[in-house]
């Protein structure tokens, strides 16, 4: 015990429980390219937020889509060895081990939480399910029934997109991606809200000025509006990669704040600056002088 005494002495203060406080329960999986899934800003403690959004996902996840399905297959597979003679007994467990080894591989349960490459932000790769229409029947649940259910997560925003960071790969990604809601016949009203965290290589106006370009050339009636768009795009970029979404109610559902839906209007009115003025002056105003701008040059290009 005198050496394990040495042994700590020796190791850097506060070096491994740092290391390990700020790795949510996700193993070594991180965000890359080609997943979908939802990504939660929380305030600090990134552990208690991965819980808080299990269980807030696995709640409102079975209403919608149904108990996940492979748990049961599991109970029947431990079920069904029970009936085998004792010489198959060995042969069965193999079998049933292979199996459930198969399934958790497959499967890769319908909510994982990954390491999402940024401070303070979670990332939860969804499997077989829309993120967009979860997220949206979480936040009009709430923001009808005014329950809170969450103490840590701030934001839910759905991810049903993602593709490497860089100009080129996202005017190719976007080109397909936006298609199902601005393509002609579609078309829609929309604002485009841009946030990058540990990226430096990337221009907000560059991104923003090409997205509303493409917008446009996937129908000329595709319109900016900044104050109540039918769509808005989110745009997060995390180190190389890029999320995307197409989300609605994002200016009723307060930016999809999960502590700021479940305010009443009494809560919003005593404290004038709404988020919603806060939205328009903060979030928007970098993006509409840019965003005027592509649009006229959008209906340039067009005409």
């Amino acid at each position: 015990s005198m050496a394990a005494a040495e042994a700590r002495k020796r190791r850097p203060k506060g070096h491994f429980a740092a290391g390990r406080a700020k790795r949510p329960r996700g193993g070594g999986r991180q965000l890359e390219a080609g997943m979908r899934g939802i990504l939660i800003t929380c305030n600090m403690n990134e552990r208690k937020c991965v819980g808080e959004a299990y269980s807030l996902l696995g709640e409102y996840g079975d209403r919608l889509y149904g108990p996940e399905q492979f748990s049961d297959h599991e109970e029947r597979l431990s079920g069904s060895e029970r009936e085998e003679d004792d010489d198959d007994v060995e042969a069965a467990l193999k079998k049933e081990v292979g199996q459930i080894r198969t399934l958790t591989e497959q499967k890769l349960r319908r909510f994982q939480s990954v390491e999402s490459g940024a401070n303070n932000v979670v990332f939860i790769r969804t499997q077989g399910i829309e993120p967009e229409d979860l997220v949206h029947h979480i936040l009009q649940d709430m923001h009808t029934t005014k329950k809170k259910k969450t103490r840590v997560i701030l934001r839910m925003l759905p991810v049903s997109g993602t593709c490497k960071a860089f100009m080129e790969d996202m005017k190719k990604y976007t080109e397909t991606f936006f298609e199902p809601w601005f393509k002609a016949p579609n078309k829609g009203t929309f604002q485009i809200v841009y946030k990058a965290r540990n990226n430096s290589h990337m221009s907000r106006e560059e991104v923003i000025k090409e997205l509303a370009g493409i917008m446009g050339s996937l129908n000329p009636e595709n319109k900016v509006d900044l104050n109540n768009p039918q769509y808005t795009i989110v745009v997060e970029i995390i180190k190389s990669v890029c999320c995307l979404s197409v989300v609605r109610d994002y200016v009723l559902f307060r930016k999809y704040n999960l502590q700021e839906v479940v305010k009443s209007k009494e809560d919003t009115q005593q404290n004038p600056s709404s988020l919603t003025e806060e939205q328009n002056s903060e979030a928007v105003k970098p993006e509409t002088v840019e965003e005027a701008k592509n649009s006229n040059e959008v209906k340039q290009e067009n005409n």
